[in-house]
Protein backbone atom coordinates (compact mmCIF):
# COMPACT_ATOMS: atom_id res chain seq x y z
CA UNK A 1 0.00 0.00 0.00
CA UNK A 2 2.78 2.55 0.90
CA UNK A 3 4.19 1.35 -2.58
CA UNK A 4 1.63 2.15 -4.67
CA UNK A 5 1.00 5.68 -2.76
CA UNK A 6 4.51 6.64 -2.79
CA UNK A 7 4.30 5.95 -6.79
CA UNK A 8 1.44 8.27 -6.87
CA UNK A 9 3.27 10.55 -4.70
CA UNK A 10 6.36 10.90 -7.33
CA UNK A 11 3.90 10.80 -10.38
CA UNK A 12 1.89 13.37 -9.06
CA UNK A 13 5.22 15.88 -8.51
CA UNK A 14 6.21 14.85 -12.09
CA UNK A 15 3.12 16.25 -13.66
CA UNK A 16 2.53 19.16 -11.31
CA UNK A 17 6.27 20.40 -11.94
CA UNK A 18 5.62 19.18 -16.11
CA UNK A 19 2.61 22.02 -15.42
CA UNK A 20 4.18 24.50 -13.30
CA UNK A 21 7.05 25.33 -15.56
CA UNK A 22 4.65 26.33 -18.40
CA UNK A 23 2.94 28.61 -16.23
CA UNK A 24 5.65 30.27 -14.99
CA UNK A 25 6.88 31.33 -18.76
CA UNK A 26 3.05 32.47 -19.91
CA UNK A 27 2.21 33.81 -16.59
CA UNK A 28 5.21 35.24 -15.32
CA UNK A 29 7.55 35.87 -18.45
CA UNK A 30 10.29 33.72 -17.04
CA UNK A 31 12.54 31.73 -19.89
CA UNK A 32 10.91 29.81 -22.71
CA UNK A 33 13.63 27.22 -21.52
CA UNK A 34 11.67 26.05 -19.19
CA UNK A 35 9.59 24.44 -21.23
CA UNK A 36 12.32 21.43 -21.31
CA UNK A 37 12.60 20.63 -18.19
CA UNK A 38 8.73 20.83 -18.44
CA UNK A 39 8.73 18.43 -21.15
CA UNK A 40 10.86 15.84 -19.54
CA UNK A 41 8.78 16.16 -16.31
CA UNK A 42 5.65 14.98 -18.34
CA UNK A 43 7.40 12.07 -19.91
CA UNK A 44 8.28 11.01 -16.30
CA UNK A 45 4.54 11.30 -15.22
CA UNK A 46 3.34 9.32 -18.23
CA UNK A 47 6.07 6.44 -17.99
CA UNK A 48 5.64 6.45 -14.23
CA UNK A 49 1.48 6.06 -14.69
CA UNK A 50 2.07 3.05 -16.39
CA UNK A 51 4.20 1.59 -13.43
CA UNK A 52 1.40 0.10 -11.62
CA UNK A 53 -0.04 -3.17 -12.12
CA UNK A 54 -3.60 -2.94 -11.86
CA UNK A 55 -5.87 -1.59 -15.18
CA UNK A 56 -5.16 2.27 -16.39
CA UNK A 57 -8.49 3.55 -16.43
CA UNK A 58 -8.44 2.12 -12.00
CA UNK A 59 -5.33 3.93 -12.24
CA UNK A 60 -6.11 7.46 -13.52
CA UNK A 61 -9.16 7.31 -11.50
CA UNK A 62 -7.30 6.69 -8.42
CA UNK A 63 -4.21 9.31 -9.52
CA UNK A 64 -6.62 12.01 -9.45
CA UNK A 65 -7.27 11.62 -5.70
CA UNK A 66 -3.57 11.70 -4.94
CA UNK A 67 -3.25 14.72 -7.67
CA UNK A 68 -5.57 16.33 -5.86
CA UNK A 69 -3.18 15.96 -1.95
CA UNK A 70 -0.71 16.97 -4.20
CA UNK A 71 -1.95 20.22 -5.60
CA UNK A 72 -3.09 21.21 -1.84
CA UNK A 73 0.41 20.58 -0.86
CA UNK A 74 2.19 22.48 -3.49
CA UNK A 75 -0.62 25.74 -2.68
CA UNK A 76 1.10 25.74 0.68
CA UNK A 77 4.62 25.30 -0.15
CA UNK A 78 4.89 26.72 -3.42
CA UNK A 79 2.23 28.83 -3.52
CA UNK A 80 2.39 30.00 -0.19
CA UNK A 81 -1.23 29.78 0.53
CA UNK A 82 -2.13 28.18 3.33
CA UNK A 83 -4.97 25.76 3.02
CA UNK A 84 -8.65 26.25 4.64
CA UNK A 85 -10.00 23.50 6.13
CA UNK A 86 -12.39 22.76 2.61
CA UNK A 87 -9.12 22.55 0.84
CA UNK A 88 -8.27 19.69 3.77
CA UNK A 89 -11.47 18.07 3.84
CA UNK A 90 -11.88 17.87 0.18
CA UNK A 91 -7.75 16.43 0.10
CA UNK A 92 -8.68 14.19 2.50
CA UNK A 93 -11.98 12.66 0.22
CA UNK A 94 -10.64 12.53 -2.52
CA UNK A 95 -7.72 10.79 -1.07
CA UNK A 96 -10.48 7.72 0.47
CA UNK A 97 -11.34 7.39 -2.86
CA UNK A 98 -8.09 6.64 -4.21
CA UNK A 99 -7.52 4.48 -1.51
CA UNK A 100 -10.97 2.77 -2.22
CA UNK A 101 -10.07 2.28 -5.36
CA UNK A 102 -6.75 0.53 -5.57
CA UNK A 103 -7.28 -1.23 -2.04
CA UNK A 104 -10.81 -3.01 -2.51
CA UNK A 105 -11.05 -6.42 -2.83
CA UNK A 106 -11.31 -7.72 -6.07
CA UNK A 107 -12.94 -11.15 -7.41
CA UNK A 108 -11.26 -12.94 -9.81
Amino acid sequence: MLKTFGLFAITALAEIVGCYLPYLWLRQGKSAWLLVPAAVSLMLFAWLLSLHPTAAGRVYAAYGGVYIGAAIVWLWIVDGIRPTGWDLLGSAVALLGMAIIMFAPRGA
